[in-house]
């Protein structure tokens, strides 16, 4: 009960409820170990550490089932000269890093007494999944405690005026945050002075935060804390990453002392993700062919692979990963899932529980999960079109083959993507061995098109209009011209999407695009003014998100934020009362049941419609999880809350 009062009361979360039930379900050290496989291994029991831990937070250690201490966690509380010391701590995610840096901070604020509605710990995220595991593992350590401890939260996708009301108001005692949400909150005084008696930094995962271009932001975070060394005292310094990239430097020299201890719990003589996994591609004549290609992939792979088949396709943009869910989810009888930046909080964690608790399944997402998410026996990591970069395709490869399990990695590219394996040889992309047979399947085609013509126009013209600004990004590596680029994005809208005509788009988007005056760009005429409209975001100024890092690597590249926008509200889709989107079975979806989605729902007055799923067990679908049988459905209508 201690824990749903803290955690409901304290956090920035703005459902309180929601994320309650979401905290008992995440555990940042059970992804690699067990109590059984750390007891096997001879690990360092937490019991070693009486009268060095406080005994309320080894008692809740007891409670949340950790016995023993993974590598990470022994090496970090067993290793350090005191529990106040600086440290760089290299550890893979899904090892138990969380519980390794929060068991120090908090013993270290609990012996210093800090100042009421003073900040103690800071911790800075890489992203919204990340920080609400963490905020849920220091909940759950510190429940036991008999003087009551906030825990909050602060990054984007919630209301800002809410959440910085609540922290001003409160006593955050520890808070996690991501950088970008972090860094508006200090812009103020009063706020500012909420860091002056700071404990304890932590950088989680910093290489990730400086990969998805946070740098600027952490250096302007550091600017407005307390120094190092002032007149309040030192604050210590943790910083836990997997590597050590450039520009690492620039962070370190304000957050550790130059004596700080070094950690590593990487195995040197373990091979690269890289050299572990099987990596294929499989090219496609043109753009027009994706949807098709996808379908027989996924196909022969759940057919041709032992085990159950678990897999993550990764798109380019938010648009389009929400148009593959459209297509596929009533192609199979796996659980289809949806992850991006452009779904409601609730939502996004939602699926990411579902997804990692399930023994099957696909998953189709953007890079918000590219990177630091543990998903549990994924079999298969397709990605769909050009990967930011090179460091975009290693991570993505990486959600497989984890934890000693197999897996395999396949990328879909067309002729005019193909450059990718020519300048990238180090990953040893081999062709798809059935690629013939993927190319000349023509079971998909009429599937494709019924799913094709199925979607509204609105969900069409903002994947068309992502597609443009994700592709602006590689004009001359695939050797276009503006004009190529705007003939090859019409091909994907009328030949690929099957659009009626060329979507339009906003001459302002245009112009921010750097296609203005392009022939074959269809410009939308202006609403009248006056005209009452539901407000939404514009999709090339749109603020950047915390999370899809390839969004911030494009930005430099000067390509606009055209590639992640919010989807409509014309969207037909599973939806439960909470926002979530997943979809699964056939015959889930009805084209006649239109519903509102996100902010737009929420600001509708009439009436929406949903469909809740019945489960799905087709015995005659087979191994194949293809099915051809329709399965029933239950509708019903609700009035909005």
């Amino acid at each position: 009960m201690y824990l749903a009062r803290n955690i409901a009361r304290t956090s920035f979360i703005t459902s309180p409820k929601f994320f309650l039930s979401s905290a008992y379900k995440m555990s940042t050290s059970a992804a690699l170990y067990t109590s059984e496989s750390l007891k096997a291994a001879n690990a360092l029991p937490y019991s070693s550490m009486e009268g060095k831990l406080d005994p309320l937070l080894l008692q809740a250690l007891k409670d949340m089932d950790f016995d023993f201490m993974t590598p990470v966690q022994s090496k970090v509380l067993a290793g350090l000269p005191t529990f106040k010391s600086d440290c760089l701590v290299q550890a893979k995610t899904g090892t138990g890093k969380t519980t390794a840096f929060l068991l120090p901070a908090i013993q270290n604020m609990l012996q210093d007494s800090p100042t009421k509605g003073k900040v103690a710990i800071l911790i800075l995220s890489p992203t919204r999944e990340l920080a609400l595991q963490i905020a849920a593992e220091a909940s759950r350590l510190v429940s036991r405690l008999k003087r009551r401890i906030e825990v909050h939260t602060a990054f984007g996708g919630t209301a800002k005026a809410s959440s910085l009301n609540k922290f001003k108001s409160g006593d955050p005692k520890i808070l996690v945050a991501t950088p970008g949400r972090l860094k508006d909150y200090l812009s103020e005084d009063d706020v500012r002075d909420k860091f002056s008696g700071m404990l304890t930094l932590v950088l989680d995962e910093a290489d990730r935060m400086l990969d998805a271009g946070f740098l600027p932001d952490i250096l302007r975070i550091l600017s407005a804390l307390p120094p190092k060394s002032g007149v309040n005292g030192h604050w210590q310094g943790m910083c836990f990453s997997a590597t050590i990239p450039p520009g690492m430097e620039q962070v370190l020299s304000h957050v550790l002392k130059k004596e700080h201890v070094s950690i590593s719990t990487l195995d040197a003589s373990e091979p690269p993700t890289l050299t572990r996994v099987p990596q294929y591609s499989v090219i496609i004549p043109s753009v027009t062919d994706t949807f098709t290609a996808l379908y027989s992939l996924i196909k022969e792979e759940v057919q041709t692979t032992e085990g159950e088949p678990k897999i993550i396709v990764f798109g380019t943009t938010a648009n389009l990963v929400a148009l593959y869910v459209h297509v596929f989810q009533n192609q199979t009888n796996l659980k289809v899932y949806e992850l991006h930046s452009r779904m409601s909080q609730p939502a996004r964690t939602r699926a990411t529980d579902e997804f990692k608790a399930a023994k099957n399944g696909i998953m189709f997402a953007t890079d918000v999960i590219g990177r630091g998410m543990d998903f549990p026996n994924v079999s298969l990591v397709v990605q769909v079109g050009l990967p930011a970069d090179a460091d975009s395709y290693t991570h993505r490869v990486g959600r497989t083959a984890r934890a000693g399990k197999d897996g395999r990695a396949i990328i879909l590219l067309t002729q005019s993507e193909s450059f990718f394996l020519t300048v990238n040889p180090k990953f040893r992309i081999q062709p798809y061995p059935a690629s013939n047979k993927i190319l000349n399947d023509t079971s998909a085609a009429e599937k494709i098109t019924n799913a094709l013509q199925s979607i509204d126009p609105k969900s069409k013209q903002k994947a068309y209009s992502a597609y443009l600004g994700f592709m602006k990004g590689f004009v001359k590596k695939m050797q276009l011209d503006p004009t190529g680029l705007v003939k090859l994005a019409n091909k994907f809208a009328l030949e690929g999407m099957l659009c009626d005509e060329v979507p339009e788009m906003e001459r302002k988007t245009i112009g921010k695009m750097g296609l203005k005056g392009v022939p074959g760009l269809r410009i939308a005429k202006p609403e009248p003014s006056g005209k009452a409209a539901v407000k939404r975001e514009n999709p090339v100024t749109d603020s950047p998100t915390e999370t899809d890092a390839p969004s911030r690597r494009l930005r430099h590249q000067g390509v606009p934020e055209a590639i992640d926008v919010q989807l409509s509200q014309d969207r037909t889709f599973t939806q439960s009362r909470d926002g979530s989107r997943t979809q699964g079975g056939p015959n889930v979806f009805k084209r006649n049941a239109p519903v509102d989605v996100g902010r737009d729902a929420r600001s509708s007055k009439r009436p929406w419609k949903y469909r809740e799923e019945k489960k799905f067990n087709n015995k005659n679908a087979g191994k194949t999880g293809f099915s051809h049988q329709p399965a029933n459905s239950i509708g019903r209508q609700a009035s909005q809350e």
